[in-house]
């Protein structure tokens, strides 16, 4: 299922739009235990992505794209999903889950999800 028009599907638990982004920041500096994104927690920095993760992805052969909570059930009508979570998506946009919510909730450092991720990637190799 990696073939050049499948896609990696990252999708964060936080919806989009300068509102809830600019809440979001506020939430990761004063209360970020309580964060409710491990995906945006380990990837970026309050304001940007985290360089070794921005260079983590180049790696990758294959499609990004990002999607919040909010676009993902705007796009692909996916409602009550576990987030945040990874898909494969294939060239006629249907939506297979590559690493789910649980195990990215799990990591506890950037080296941790990434592991998963080639993991993941190797799976669907086979």
């Amino acid at each position: 299922m990696t073939d050049n028009k499948t896609s990696l599907l990252f999708v964060y638990n936080a919806d989009s739009g300068i509102f809830n982004t600019l809440s979001d920041i506020a939430h990761k500096v004063f209360s970020p235990d309580t964060y409710a994104c491990n995906l945006c927690a380990i990837t970026h920095s309050h304001f940007s992505m985290r360089k070794p993760w921005s260079d983590f992805l180049k790696t990758l052969n294959i499609e990004l794209e990002f999607l919040h909570r909010d676009e993902l059930e705007q796009q692909y009508g996916k409602q009550n999903v576990a987030l945040p979570a990874i898909f494969f998506k294939d060239p006629n946009k249907n939506l297979q889950l590559a690493v789910p919510a649980e195990a990215i909730n799990q990591c506890d450092s950037m080296e941790q999800l990434q592991d998963i991720i080639k993991k993941a990637l190797k799976q669907v190799e086979k």
